[in-house]
């Protein structure tokens, strides 16, 4: 058994390589061997966003607090809020933020294969946030 109590992971901002904005990412577990899963808390500002990316074997993201936004490529702009949960297929590219004026927090759990959770690639436009 293995307890990570609550504020003994450091938070630390989101990369502007990988998101748009002002993002704040707490890591709330790494699973050990044979297991792959990773988990964190990611808090998005007010028109904040990732960058467009995909993951190997897929995300679940459990919308924590406010208002968001979800695209997977050639769909449309979904909002999306508390209590929803929003599952990306491995490979599918997609992004997610926040609403333009509104905070949005989730959980992402995410599984790696061979070592590589997330793919990161271009940033999304501003005409491809706004839908």
């Amino acid at each position: 058994m293995k307890i990570t109590r609550s504020g003994t992971i450091p938070s630390m901002p989101g990369p502007a390589d990988w998101f748009t904005g002002t993002v704040r990412v707490d890591p709330m577990f790494q699973s050990e061997p044979p297991a792959t899963v990773a988990g964190s808390h990611v808090t998005f500002e007010p028109g904040a966003r990732t960058a467009w990316h995909t993951h190997p074997a897929g995300q679940t993201l459990i919308i924590t607090f406010g208002r968001g936004r979800v695209q997977r490529e050639g769909g449309p702009v979904e909002e999306v809020s508390a209590g929803d949960v929003v599952w990306f297929p491995a490979g599918e590219k997609h992004w997610h933020g926040a609403s333009p004026k509104t905070v949005m927090s989730h959980i992402a759990i995410q599984e790696a294969v061979d070592g590589v959770a997330v793919d990161w690639l271009e940033k999304v436009s501003d005409e491809d946030y706004q839908g």
